[in-house]
């Protein structure tokens, strides 16, 4: 008898994995950056997250280690392969791909990022899933946190979530039952400017901050502070009433918008001073929102 073939290993590809990271969430924590992002937005960090790679092989000839190739098997196309050997992280290759995306992605089953976690958990207290957008991967990241909880070496971790919102509603539940909480990130209140910004509307954004508010998995609100585009005052008061409007009570952390690792059309909105970041801080302060410190730059 013939054995019936069997099922590929469920795997999410991830740009990066950040060992310790103490921005991502509260103390020392992992932070898997998924690839893939259903939002397009100008004033993204990273913006080497965004895409897929299509095997063009426009990259290949950027990388000054080597370290990237097009290779054919037998009877398919020519695919991308990354050396790990011979890849630095230098990212020289990333701005030469046309549709946002990292050659050097990798891709993971549950089982190998479990033990990736567990070889750094003593120095650990918790995993973030953040990208690009994680919640693309939702049925992966649910099979990757039952098997942190059912692992005596990850169980105690904890584990959260960094969003865009643009997760329909009816997946929302599956997720939180397995992680502690939402970071979710805000871009613009009014929904023409938050489509100039991220190519999408913000009413989804909004209906996920009420549900995460309603299930208490709301640990905090994450504004990205472009000075002079969505810093007005029509902004700020729609921000508050966001904030009162959900009474969950969760913190409201400003990030401020730099150039370090933007896109060419980020390049062209001016950096946010860390005068108005501070002038933010003060007013929302008075009103009342609790705020995550500002961070200081030397």
């Amino acid at each position: 008898m013939i054995a019936a073939p069997q099922p590929k290993p469920a795997t999410a590809l991830l740009s990066r994995v950040l060992d310790f990271s103490c921005v991502d969430g509260p103390g020392s924590r992992m932070v898997l950056f998924f690839q893939g992002c259903n939002m397009d937005c100008i004033g993204c960090h990273n913006p080497q997250t965004i895409g897929l790679c299509n095997h063009c092989g426009d990259c290949v000839a950027h990388c000054p280690n080597g370290a990237l190739e097009l290779v054919r098997g037998v009877g398919q196309r020519k695919r991308m392969r990354c050396d790990a050997g011979r890849c630095l992280r230098c990212d020289q290759c990333l701005p030469h791909c046309p549709r946002g995306g990292n050659p050097s992605a990798v891709a993971y089953t549950p089982e190998q990022l479990v033990q990736l976690i567990a070889d750094r958990a003593p120095l650990l207290d918790g995993v973030t899933f953040s990208g690009g957008e994680a919640t693309l991967q939702h049925g992966f990241i649910g099979r990757l946190c039952d098997a942190l909880a059912q692992d005596p070496r990850t169980a105690r971790l904890g584990r959260l979530l960094d969003s865009n919102g643009l997760l329909a509603a009816r997946h929302w539940p599956a997720l939180l039952q397995r992680c502690d909480g939402v970071m979710l990130d805000i871009k613009a209140l009014d929904e023409s400017l938050h489509r100039r910004l991220t190519g999408r509307s913000n009413r989804q954004v909004l209906e996920s901050a009420a549900l995460l508010a309603r299930a208490d998995k709301l640990t905090e609100l994450r504004w990205l502070v472009i000075e002079g585009v969505n810093d007005g005052e029509a902004e700020v008061q729609a921000l508050l009433a966001l904030w009162r409007s959900l009474e969950s009570g969760a913190p409201l952390r400003l990030n401020r918008f730099q150039h370090h690792g933007v896109g060419e059309r980020g390049q062209q909105m001016a950096a946010t001073s860390q005068a108005r970041m501070e002038q933010l801080h003060q007013r929302l302060q008075q009103q009342g929102v609790p705020l995550l410190p500002l961070p200081r730059i030397d």
